[in-house]
Protein backbone atom coordinates (compact mmCIF):
# COMPACT_ATOMS: atom_id res chain seq x y z
CA UNK A 1 0.00 0.00 0.00
CA UNK A 2 1.44 3.36 -1.04
CA UNK A 3 1.74 6.25 1.38
CA UNK A 4 -0.99 8.02 -0.61
CA UNK A 5 -3.47 5.18 0.03
CA UNK A 6 -2.44 5.09 3.69
CA UNK A 7 -3.17 8.79 4.16
CA UNK A 8 -6.55 8.47 2.46
CA UNK A 9 -7.43 5.54 4.73
CA UNK A 10 -6.26 7.29 7.92
CA UNK A 11 -8.21 10.46 7.11
CA UNK A 12 -11.15 8.35 5.86
CA UNK A 13 -11.37 10.30 2.62
CA UNK A 14 -13.82 8.95 0.07
CA UNK A 15 -11.93 10.19 -2.97
CA UNK A 16 -9.01 8.03 -4.18
CA UNK A 17 -8.21 10.61 -6.88
CA UNK A 18 -6.48 12.89 -4.36
CA UNK A 19 -2.68 12.78 -4.60
CA UNK A 20 -0.44 13.61 -1.61
CA UNK A 21 3.17 14.68 -1.95
CA UNK A 22 6.05 13.38 0.17
CA UNK A 23 5.69 16.30 2.60
CA UNK A 24 1.97 15.98 2.94
CA UNK A 25 1.46 17.24 6.53
CA UNK A 26 2.62 20.52 8.07
CA UNK A 27 1.95 22.17 11.45
CA UNK A 28 0.50 25.62 10.90
CA UNK A 29 -1.04 28.35 13.03
CA UNK A 30 -4.68 28.86 12.03
CA UNK A 31 -6.72 31.38 14.01
CA UNK A 32 -4.04 31.33 16.72
CA UNK A 33 -4.12 27.52 17.17
CA UNK A 34 -1.61 24.95 15.99
CA UNK A 35 -3.28 22.70 13.43
CA UNK A 36 -2.36 19.72 11.27
CA UNK A 37 -2.65 20.73 7.62
CA UNK A 38 -2.59 18.07 4.90
CA UNK A 39 -1.72 19.13 1.35
CA UNK A 40 -3.27 17.30 -1.58
CA UNK A 41 -3.92 17.76 -5.27
CA UNK A 42 -7.04 16.85 -7.24
CA UNK A 43 -6.18 16.86 -10.95
CA UNK A 44 -8.16 14.69 -13.33
CA UNK A 45 -9.63 14.99 -16.78
CA UNK A 46 -13.36 15.73 -16.52
CA UNK A 47 -15.84 13.73 -18.59
CA UNK A 48 -17.73 16.81 -19.71
CA UNK A 49 -18.41 20.45 -18.93
CA UNK A 50 -20.95 20.62 -16.09
CA UNK A 51 -22.47 23.83 -17.56
CA UNK A 52 -23.10 22.94 -21.19
CA UNK A 53 -22.49 19.20 -21.17
CA UNK A 54 -19.82 19.40 -23.88
CA UNK A 55 -17.68 16.23 -23.82
CA UNK A 56 -14.04 16.74 -22.88
CA UNK A 57 -11.87 17.56 -25.87
CA UNK A 58 -9.52 20.28 -27.03
CA UNK A 59 -12.17 22.94 -26.32
CA UNK A 60 -11.86 22.26 -22.58
CA UNK A 61 -8.45 23.37 -21.36
CA UNK A 62 -6.71 23.53 -18.00
CA UNK A 63 -7.07 26.89 -16.33
CA UNK A 64 -4.91 26.81 -13.19
CA UNK A 65 -5.78 25.62 -9.69
CA UNK A 66 -7.99 26.75 -6.84
CA UNK A 67 -6.93 25.96 -3.25
CA UNK A 68 -9.72 25.18 -0.78
CA UNK A 69 -9.27 24.56 2.94
CA UNK A 70 -11.54 21.75 4.12
CA UNK A 71 -12.20 21.13 7.82
CA UNK A 72 -11.66 17.48 8.79
CA UNK A 73 -12.25 15.62 12.10
CA UNK A 74 -9.45 16.17 14.59
CA UNK A 75 -6.29 14.04 14.44
CA UNK A 76 -4.45 13.35 17.73
CA UNK A 77 -6.40 16.19 19.35
CA UNK A 78 -5.22 18.78 16.81
CA UNK A 79 -7.47 20.78 14.53
CA UNK A 80 -7.11 19.20 11.12
CA UNK A 81 -7.49 20.69 7.65
CA UNK A 82 -7.04 19.52 4.09
CA UNK A 83 -5.67 22.15 1.72
CA UNK A 84 -6.77 20.74 -1.59
CA UNK A 85 -5.53 22.13 -4.92
CA UNK A 86 -8.39 21.53 -7.32
CA UNK A 87 -7.76 21.67 -11.05
CA UNK A 88 -9.74 24.41 -12.77
CA UNK A 89 -10.85 24.17 -16.41
CA UNK A 90 -12.09 26.58 -19.05
CA UNK A 91 -14.70 25.52 -21.59
CA UNK A 92 -14.31 27.37 -24.89
CA UNK A 93 -17.65 26.06 -26.01
CA UNK A 94 -19.69 27.96 -23.37
CA UNK A 95 -16.95 30.37 -22.26
CA UNK A 96 -17.27 29.35 -18.60
CA UNK A 97 -14.89 27.91 -16.01
CA UNK A 98 -15.46 25.03 -13.63
CA UNK A 99 -13.58 23.19 -10.89
CA UNK A 100 -13.41 19.47 -10.18
CA UNK A 101 -15.80 18.29 -7.48
CA UNK A 102 -14.94 15.87 -4.68
CA UNK A 103 -17.30 13.71 -2.58
CA UNK A 104 -15.39 14.75 0.55
CA UNK A 105 -17.55 17.88 0.78
CA UNK A 106 -20.80 19.14 -0.64
CA UNK A 107 -20.52 21.73 -3.44
CA UNK A 108 -19.66 25.22 -2.13
CA UNK A 109 -19.01 23.82 1.34
CA UNK A 110 -15.76 23.68 3.34
CA UNK A 111 -16.73 21.28 6.14
CA UNK A 112 -16.19 17.62 5.28
CA UNK A 113 -19.04 15.13 5.24
CA UNK A 114 -17.21 13.04 7.87
CA UNK A 115 -17.15 16.04 10.22
CA UNK A 116 -20.85 16.64 9.76
CA UNK A 117 -21.66 12.97 10.30
CA UNK A 118 -19.59 12.95 13.50
CA UNK A 119 -21.44 16.03 14.78
CA UNK A 120 -24.81 14.42 14.01
CA UNK A 121 -23.86 11.24 15.89
CA UNK A 122 -22.43 13.18 18.83
CA UNK A 123 -25.79 14.95 19.21
CA UNK A 124 -27.19 11.73 20.70
CA UNK A 125 -25.00 12.13 23.79
CA UNK A 126 -25.66 14.34 26.82
CA UNK A 127 -23.30 17.09 25.73
CA UNK A 128 -23.80 20.76 24.93
CA UNK A 129 -23.69 21.92 21.33
CA UNK A 130 -20.92 24.35 22.21
CA UNK A 131 -18.74 21.43 23.39
CA UNK A 132 -19.58 19.50 20.20
CA UNK A 133 -18.53 22.54 18.18
CA UNK A 134 -15.26 22.76 20.08
CA UNK A 135 -14.58 19.05 19.53
CA UNK A 136 -15.04 19.33 15.76
CA UNK A 137 -13.51 22.79 15.24
CA UNK A 138 -16.70 24.42 13.96
CA UNK A 139 -19.10 27.08 15.27
CA UNK A 140 -22.08 26.28 17.50
CA UNK A 141 -24.38 27.71 14.80
CA UNK A 142 -22.95 25.13 12.40
CA UNK A 143 -23.68 22.36 14.90
CA UNK A 144 -27.29 23.52 15.25
CA UNK A 145 -27.73 23.65 11.47
CA UNK A 146 -26.21 20.18 10.99
CA UNK A 147 -28.39 18.62 13.70
CA UNK A 148 -31.54 20.03 12.10
CA UNK A 149 -30.45 19.08 8.57
CA UNK A 150 -29.13 15.56 9.17
CA UNK A 151 -32.21 14.18 10.93
CA UNK A 152 -35.60 13.48 9.42
CA UNK A 153 -38.37 15.62 10.91
CA UNK A 154 -40.17 13.16 13.14
CA UNK A 155 -43.88 12.52 12.63
CA UNK A 156 -45.42 9.60 14.54
CA UNK A 157 -47.70 7.16 12.72
CA UNK A 158 -51.27 8.33 13.14
CA UNK A 159 -52.73 4.84 12.71
CA UNK A 160 -51.05 3.24 15.73
CA UNK A 161 -50.74 3.80 19.46
CA UNK A 162 -49.37 1.41 22.11
CA UNK A 163 -51.91 -0.42 24.30
CA UNK A 164 -50.57 1.21 27.47
CA UNK A 165 -49.48 4.86 27.70
CA UNK A 166 -47.93 7.25 30.20
CA UNK A 167 -48.64 11.01 30.21
CA UNK A 168 -46.49 13.73 31.77
CA UNK A 169 -45.15 17.22 31.15
CA UNK A 170 -41.90 19.16 31.43
CA UNK A 171 -40.81 22.80 31.56
CA UNK A 172 -40.61 24.07 28.00
CA UNK A 173 -38.72 26.99 26.42
CA UNK A 174 -39.84 30.62 26.19
CA UNK A 175 -40.60 30.38 22.48
CA UNK A 176 -43.17 27.61 23.08
CA UNK A 177 -46.86 28.56 23.17
CA UNK A 178 -47.19 27.12 26.69
CA UNK A 179 -44.91 27.14 29.70
CA UNK A 180 -45.23 23.36 29.99
CA UNK A 181 -44.87 20.91 27.10
CA UNK A 182 -46.47 17.48 27.00
CA UNK A 183 -44.82 14.13 26.35
CA UNK A 184 -46.01 10.54 26.38
CA UNK A 185 -44.42 7.12 26.08
CA UNK A 186 -45.17 3.41 25.88
CA UNK A 187 -45.79 2.21 29.46
CA UNK A 188 -44.38 -1.26 28.71
CA UNK A 189 -41.18 -0.45 26.80
CA UNK A 190 -40.57 3.13 28.00
CA UNK A 191 -40.12 4.27 24.38
CA UNK A 192 -40.81 7.97 23.91
CA UNK A 193 -43.57 8.46 21.32
CA UNK A 194 -43.87 12.20 20.81
CA UNK A 195 -43.72 15.68 22.34
CA UNK A 196 -46.49 18.28 22.10
CA UNK A 197 -45.65 21.97 22.45
CA UNK A 198 -48.49 22.84 24.85
CA UNK A 199 -50.12 20.69 27.53
CA UNK A 200 -53.41 22.63 27.62
CA UNK A 201 -56.50 20.52 26.99
CA UNK A 202 -57.44 22.26 23.74
CA UNK A 203 -54.03 21.61 22.17
CA UNK A 204 -53.92 17.99 23.34
CA UNK A 205 -57.40 17.26 21.99
CA UNK A 206 -56.46 18.64 18.58
CA UNK A 207 -53.21 16.67 18.61
CA UNK A 208 -54.70 13.28 19.53
CA UNK A 209 -57.57 13.69 17.07
CA UNK A 210 -54.95 13.37 14.33
CA UNK A 211 -54.72 9.70 15.32
CA UNK A 212 -57.31 7.37 13.85
CA UNK A 213 -60.26 6.30 15.98
CA UNK A 214 -59.14 2.68 15.72
CA UNK A 215 -55.72 3.59 17.16
CA UNK A 216 -57.31 5.51 20.05
CA UNK A 217 -59.76 2.72 20.78
CA UNK A 218 -56.90 0.24 21.01
CA UNK A 219 -55.43 2.04 24.05
CA UNK A 220 -56.31 0.06 27.20
CA UNK A 221 -54.68 2.01 30.06
CA UNK A 222 -53.17 5.48 30.54
CA UNK A 223 -51.02 6.41 33.54
CA UNK A 224 -51.28 10.06 34.59
CA UNK A 225 -50.57 12.30 37.54
CA UNK A 226 -53.51 14.06 39.19
CA UNK A 227 -53.82 16.79 36.55
CA UNK A 228 -57.56 17.15 35.86
CA UNK A 229 -57.28 18.13 32.13
CA UNK A 230 -55.65 14.73 31.50
CA UNK A 231 -58.72 13.04 32.96
CA UNK A 232 -60.99 15.04 30.64
CA UNK A 233 -58.70 14.28 27.71
CA UNK A 234 -58.77 10.51 28.28
CA UNK A 235 -62.56 10.44 28.64
CA UNK A 236 -63.07 12.41 25.41
CA UNK A 237 -60.38 10.92 23.16
CA UNK A 238 -59.72 7.36 24.40
CA UNK A 239 -63.10 5.61 24.79
CA UNK A 240 -61.73 2.25 25.98
CA UNK A 241 -58.83 3.43 28.16
CA UNK A 242 -58.74 3.05 31.93
CA UNK A 243 -57.20 5.90 33.90
CA UNK A 244 -54.42 4.95 36.31
CA UNK A 245 -53.08 7.38 38.89
CA UNK A 246 -49.34 7.06 39.34
CA UNK A 247 -48.51 5.55 42.75
CA UNK A 248 -45.81 8.11 43.48
CA UNK A 249 -48.27 10.97 43.05
CA UNK A 250 -50.83 9.10 45.15
CA UNK A 251 -48.40 8.94 48.08
CA UNK A 252 -47.24 12.49 47.40
CA UNK A 253 -50.80 13.78 47.82
CA UNK A 254 -50.97 12.51 51.43
CA UNK A 255 -47.30 13.20 52.14
CA UNK A 256 -47.71 16.90 51.42
CA UNK A 257 -50.76 17.06 53.67
CA UNK A 258 -48.76 15.53 56.51
CA UNK A 259 -45.90 17.95 55.82
CA UNK A 260 -48.19 20.98 56.03
CA UNK A 261 -49.76 19.63 59.23
CA UNK A 262 -46.35 19.14 60.84
CA UNK A 263 -45.22 22.66 59.91
CA UNK A 264 -48.41 24.21 61.29
CA UNK A 265 -48.05 22.22 64.54
CA UNK A 266 -44.37 23.15 64.77
CA UNK A 267 -45.26 26.85 64.56
CA UNK A 268 -47.96 26.49 67.24
CA UNK A 269 -45.58 24.95 69.81
CA UNK A 270 -42.42 27.07 70.08
CA UNK A 271 -40.85 24.80 72.72
CA UNK A 272 -41.01 21.89 70.28
CA UNK A 273 -40.02 23.89 67.23
CA UNK A 274 -36.42 22.64 66.88
CA UNK A 275 -37.45 19.08 67.72
CA UNK A 276 -40.07 19.04 64.96
CA UNK A 277 -37.74 20.65 62.49
CA UNK A 278 -34.67 18.47 63.04
CA UNK A 279 -36.67 15.22 63.07
CA UNK A 280 -38.89 15.91 60.05
CA UNK A 281 -37.68 12.79 58.24
CA UNK A 282 -39.23 10.53 60.87
CA UNK A 283 -42.71 11.75 59.91
CA UNK A 284 -42.26 11.06 56.19
CA UNK A 285 -40.50 7.72 56.80
CA UNK A 286 -42.34 4.44 56.41
CA UNK A 287 -43.12 3.18 59.94
CA UNK A 288 -41.61 -0.22 59.09
CA UNK A 289 -38.21 1.50 58.70
CA UNK A 290 -38.31 3.38 62.02
CA UNK A 291 -35.66 2.09 64.44
CA UNK A 292 -37.27 0.58 67.54
CA UNK A 293 -34.07 -0.99 68.94
CA UNK A 294 -30.96 1.18 68.70
CA UNK A 295 -30.50 4.38 70.69
CA UNK A 296 -28.47 7.38 69.56
CA UNK A 297 -27.67 10.63 71.25
CA UNK A 298 -30.14 13.34 70.26
CA UNK A 299 -28.97 16.93 70.61
CA UNK A 300 -32.48 18.35 71.09
CA UNK A 301 -33.35 15.97 73.95
CA UNK A 302 -29.83 15.96 75.44
CA UNK A 303 -29.89 12.17 75.81
CA UNK A 304 -29.82 8.89 73.91
CA UNK A 305 -33.18 7.99 72.37
CA UNK A 306 -34.63 5.57 69.86
CA UNK A 307 -36.32 6.92 66.72
CA UNK A 308 -39.60 5.39 67.87
CA UNK A 309 -39.40 7.24 71.22
CA UNK A 310 -38.78 10.57 69.50
CA UNK A 311 -41.69 9.99 67.16
CA UNK A 312 -44.04 9.03 70.01
CA UNK A 313 -43.09 12.14 71.96
CA UNK A 314 -43.68 14.49 69.01
CA UNK A 315 -46.98 12.87 68.05
CA UNK A 316 -48.27 13.21 71.60
CA UNK A 317 -48.06 17.01 71.29
CA UNK A 318 -51.11 17.30 69.00
CA UNK A 319 -53.97 14.83 68.46
CA UNK A 320 -54.66 16.10 64.93
CA UNK A 321 -51.04 15.52 63.92
CA UNK A 322 -51.14 12.01 65.40
CA UNK A 323 -54.35 11.07 63.53
CA UNK A 324 -52.94 12.53 60.30
CA UNK A 325 -49.70 10.61 60.70
CA UNK A 326 -51.39 7.24 61.23
CA UNK A 327 -53.66 7.73 58.22
CA UNK A 328 -50.59 8.56 56.13
CA UNK A 329 -48.91 5.36 57.32
CA UNK A 330 -52.04 3.37 56.44
CA UNK A 331 -51.98 4.78 52.91
CA UNK A 332 -48.28 3.89 52.57
CA UNK A 333 -49.01 0.33 53.69
CA UNK A 334 -51.89 -0.01 51.22
CA UNK A 335 -49.77 1.23 48.34
CA UNK A 336 -46.86 -1.02 49.30
CA UNK A 337 -49.09 -4.13 49.46
CA UNK A 338 -51.33 -3.02 46.55
CA UNK A 339 -54.42 -3.39 48.73
CA UNK A 340 -57.01 -1.17 47.03
CA UNK A 341 -59.93 -2.49 49.12
CA UNK A 342 -58.22 -1.62 52.39
CA UNK A 343 -57.32 1.81 51.02
CA UNK A 344 -60.93 2.63 50.27
CA UNK A 345 -62.04 1.41 53.72
CA UNK A 346 -59.33 3.48 55.43
CA UNK A 347 -60.37 6.62 53.57
CA UNK A 348 -64.07 6.12 54.30
CA UNK A 349 -63.42 5.50 58.00
CA UNK A 350 -60.77 8.20 58.45
CA UNK A 351 -60.45 9.64 61.96
CA UNK A 352 -62.38 12.96 62.20
CA UNK A 353 -59.39 14.40 64.10
CA UNK A 354 -57.20 14.46 61.00
CA UNK A 355 -56.06 17.90 59.86
CA UNK A 356 -57.92 20.02 57.32
CA UNK A 357 -55.12 19.45 54.82
CA UNK A 358 -55.47 15.70 55.14
CA UNK A 359 -59.28 15.94 54.90
CA UNK A 360 -58.85 17.69 51.56
CA UNK A 361 -56.56 14.88 50.37
CA UNK A 362 -59.04 12.24 51.54
CA UNK A 363 -61.86 14.03 49.73
CA UNK A 364 -59.78 14.12 46.53
CA UNK A 365 -58.88 10.44 46.85
CA UNK A 366 -62.51 9.40 47.35
CA UNK A 367 -63.56 11.51 44.36
CA UNK A 368 -61.09 9.60 42.17
CA UNK A 369 -61.13 6.31 44.08
CA UNK A 370 -61.52 4.32 40.85
CA UNK A 371 -58.28 5.76 39.47
CA UNK A 372 -56.53 5.23 42.81
CA UNK A 373 -57.65 1.59 42.80
CA UNK A 374 -56.41 1.14 39.22
CA UNK A 375 -53.04 2.44 40.35
CA UNK A 376 -52.82 -0.41 42.85
CA UNK A 377 -54.32 -3.07 40.56
CA UNK A 378 -52.04 -2.50 37.56
CA UNK A 379 -48.26 -2.71 37.43
CA UNK A 380 -47.87 0.34 35.20
CA UNK A 381 -46.49 3.59 36.56
CA UNK A 382 -44.88 6.80 35.34
CA UNK A 383 -41.45 5.65 36.48
CA UNK A 384 -40.10 5.22 32.93
CA UNK A 385 -41.51 8.57 31.86
CA UNK A 386 -40.03 10.33 34.90
CA UNK A 387 -36.64 8.94 33.83
CA UNK A 388 -37.17 10.43 30.36
CA UNK A 389 -38.21 13.71 31.95
CA UNK A 390 -35.06 13.76 34.06
CA UNK A 391 -32.84 13.25 31.00
CA UNK A 392 -34.64 16.11 29.23
CA UNK A 393 -33.83 18.36 32.18
CA UNK A 394 -30.18 17.29 31.99
CA UNK A 395 -30.04 18.07 28.24
CA UNK A 396 -31.55 21.49 28.88
CA UNK A 397 -29.29 22.25 31.84
CA UNK A 398 -26.10 21.23 30.03
CA UNK A 399 -26.99 23.55 27.17
CA UNK A 400 -27.86 26.39 29.60
CA UNK A 401 -31.32 26.50 28.02
CA UNK A 402 -32.71 26.57 24.49
CA UNK A 403 -34.36 29.35 22.53
CA UNK A 404 -36.05 27.42 19.70
CA UNK A 405 -38.73 24.91 20.70
CA UNK A 406 -38.42 22.96 17.43
CA UNK A 407 -34.66 22.60 17.85
CA UNK A 408 -35.09 21.58 21.51
CA UNK A 409 -37.71 18.98 20.50
CA UNK A 410 -35.42 17.69 17.76
CA UNK A 411 -32.48 17.33 20.17
CA UNK A 412 -34.67 15.40 22.67
CA UNK A 413 -35.95 13.01 19.99
CA UNK A 414 -32.38 12.48 18.74
CA UNK A 415 -31.15 11.70 22.28
CA UNK A 416 -33.82 9.01 22.65
CA UNK A 417 -33.19 7.53 19.16
CA UNK A 418 -36.69 8.48 18.03
CA UNK A 419 -35.58 10.79 15.22
CA UNK A 420 -33.48 8.92 12.65
CA UNK A 421 -30.56 10.01 10.50
CA UNK A 422 -31.28 10.74 6.87
CA UNK A 423 -30.03 8.21 4.35
CA UNK A 424 -26.57 9.02 3.06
Amino acid sequence: MSHNDSIIKILDLKDPRIIFNEEFCVDEKIRGTTAKVFYGVLAEKPKACPHCGHIYDTKIIKHGFKVTRITLPKVSGFDTYLKLRKQRFFCRHCQRTFILDTPIVKPNCFISRNTKAGIALMAKDKISEKDIASGFNVSSATVKRIIDDYYIYYRPKNNYLPRHLCFDEFKSVKEASGSMSFLFCDAETGMLIDIVENRRLYHLENYFRTYTLAARRAVKTIVIDMYSPYISLVKKIFPNARIIFDRFHMVQLFSRSLLKTRIRTMNCYPTYYTKFKSNWRLFQMDSSKVDYVNSRYNYNYRKCMRQSDILDDLLSVDASLEATYYLYQTVLSCVRHRDHKRLKEALLSADPLISDEMKTSVKTALKYIEYFSNGLKYEYSNGKLEGINNKIKVIKRIAFGYRSYLHFRNRILISFNVSKLKAA
